[in-house]
């Protein structure tokens, strides 16, 4: 982390490209973008109508020759040219310009646990065709670990829970590194596909579309937990008839049916601490878990992993710029490095 905190100082913008948001640090300016990641392109002309949340609010309104497209699933850029065409509408004329005058512009990325070679490639020419002409590339665990505030460059164990859109991903670091971790490819958006598939089955409903999370919809007023409401009324389109409806939902046979997704996620932990040293985990007994990400926000899942595995389970205060600020406090110089000097003979 030594060497990595010496090239991020000379960084001058911190990008995090993430599934379902993409979010821009600039050094000395702050937090400047924080837009969903999806791009409105005409089929026939080529050309793009519109990035971010108006995008975001066209999926599934569009007549055919209007494309909705997404460049960034899982946390790896899969459409690098419409990554790039997406980040330069978000951040404007006004900030290209400006970042365009550094002799040498150098930028920062978060990449998922153990992204493979082509995934750190397609982070990297995304930033090189925006004018980076070095990118420097930070685990996203590191980073999300750093911005929520743990002492990760010390000696003491520190659990990060990173609940992405696509995927989640644990880790347990100390002396700035991390010691074991995990990646299970279940995130919110598996959680929403459970809840839809429930109402689908059960109800004959399809709800009106998937630009709005179905999980805000179906369990407003904290459904999930359980001394939420017994039940929810929520409108959505019949399967048979195809008229509009609404439908009274049982809180409780919705939280039966995003267990097995979750299910994974708990597998995920159990793994990460068996793999871990016992000095480590005892130290985890009293600092717990933080979760960060924005599916952290999930209603009932701190209780249900506290209930599960008997630690401390903690929601960072602004979950889902994590990664994007500590990111940004690695740029800023924020954050020292314990140094490990060798001893004299």
């Amino acid at each position: 982390m030594t060497v990595c905190l010496d090239q991020l100082r000379r960084c001058h913008v911190a990008v995090d490209l993430g599934a379902a948001r993409t979010r821009v640090y600039v050094k000395g300016s702050g937090l400047v973008v924080d837009q969903p990641s999806v791009a409105a392109v005409n089929t026939r002309t080529g050309a793009l109508i519109a990035v971010g949340e108006f995008a975001e609010k066209m999926t599934g309104r569009t007549p055919a020759y209007i494309r909705v497209a997404r460049p960034v699933s899982g946390g790896t850029v899969v459409d690098i040219e419409m990554a790039q065409r997406m980040l330069r509408h978000l951040l404007g004329e006004k900030l290209r310009r400006s970042l365009r005058r550094k002799p040498r512009l150098r930028a920062a990325a978060c990449t998922p646990h153990d992204a493979d070679p082509l995934a750190q490639r397609a982070a990297i020419e995304t930033l090189v065709g925006l004018g980076a002409r070095r990118v420097e590339l930070v685990d996203t665990l590191v980073a999300a670990a750093v911005g929520c505030g743990l002492p990760v460059e010390q000696p003491e164990a520190s659990m990060i829970m990173v609940c992405g859109a696509a995927a989640t991903q644990i880790a347990v670091l100390s002396l700035g590194n991390i010691v074991t971790a995990e990646r299970i490819p279940v995130g919110g958006e598996a959680v929403d596909h459970a809840i839809v598939q429930h109402l689908r089955h059960e109800h004959a409903l399809m709800l009106p579309s998937q630009s709005v999370r179905p999980l805000q919809l179906a369990l407003s007023g904290n459904g999930l937990t359980p001394h939420g409401p017994a039940s929810t009324e929520i409108q959505g389109r019949d399967v048979a008839t195809g008229l509009a409806r609404s439908v009274k939902v049982d809180t409780a046979a919705v939280r039966n049916a995003i267990q097995t997704p979750l299910t994974a996620v708990l597998d995920g932990i159990g793994k990460v601490l068996r793999d871990c040293p016992p000095d480590l985990v005892a130290d985890l007994a009293d600092r717990g878990i933080m979760m960060v990400g924005g599916s952290a926000l999930l209603p009932g899942l701190d209780q249900m992993l506290r209930h599960a595995t008997g630690m401390p389970v903690h929601i960072a205060e602004r979950p889902d710029i994590c990664a994007v600020q500590g990111l940004g406090a690695m740029l800023e110089g924020r954050i020292q490095p314990l140094t490990l000097d060798p001893l004299a003979a």
